[in-house]
C-alpha cells in the first residue's frame, strides 16, 4: 500500500467528517470536540485550521483519502496529531503518515498526546521516535469522562 500526504482540499473535509463520526474511532481518540456530529461546527473548525499556520495534510492510501495529520501550536509547544479511518488501522498507515509529516517539519522538539489506553496510537508515536515524558488527566468528550493521557516528546 502506498501512503502519501498532500495539502488538504475542499473535497477532503467531508471524508474527515465521516472518519471522525465513527463511534469506535472517537472512543479511542478520546479527546475530540464536544459534538463531532454537528457538521456546521465541524466545517467552521476546519476553516479555522486551514486558515491557521498549522501544517495540515491529507493522508492518502493508494490514492484514497484515509485521514489527516498535522503539526500545530506555538513554536515552543508544537504538537502533532493524526486521525486515520478505522478501516485502515493496524496496516501501518498512521506510522507512515506521521513519518512523512515529520520529514516535512524539521522543528524539534515536537509533542503529542494520546489516551493512556490507546495502545495503537502510542505504538505509532514510539515507532516515530517519540518517548513518554509525562502524564495528564482531562475530560474526554468522546468518553464523557475524565481520562488518563500520556504526553510524548520527539526531541532534537
Amino acid at each position: 500500500m502506498s501512503i502519501a500526504l498532500r495539502e488538504v482540499i475542499d473535497s477532503d473535509v467531508p471524508e474527515f467528517f465521516r472518519h471522525m463520526n465513527d463511534p469506535e474511532s472517537n472512543r479511542m481518540a478520546a479527546f475530540t470536540s464536544e459534538n463531532t456530529a454537528d457538521r456546521a461546527l465541524f466545517d467552521a473548525h476546519w476553516a479555522r485550521i486551514r486558515a491557521s499556520d498549522a501544517m495540515t495534510r491529507t493522508v492518502l492510501a493508494d490514492g484514497v483519502v484515509v485521514g489527516h495529520t498535522a503539526v500545530y501550536g506555538p513554536p515552543e509547544e508544537r504538537e502533532v496529531t493524526y486521525f486515520i479511518d478505522r478501516a485502515y488501522w493496524g496496516r501501518g498507515v498512521a506510522t507512515a503518515a506521521l513519518r512523512a509529516l515529520l520529514e516535512l517539519v524539521p522543528t524539534r522538539p515536537l509533542h503529542a498526546r494520546a489516551a493512556a489506553d490507546n495502545a495503537g496510537s502510542i505504538r505509532v508515536l514510539e515507532k516515530c521516535g517519540f518517548t513518554v515524558t509525562g502524564k495528564d488527566r482531562g475530560f474526554a468528550h468522546a468518553r464523557g469522562a475524565q481520562t488518563d493521557e500520556l504526553l510524548l516528546t520527539l526531541a532534537g
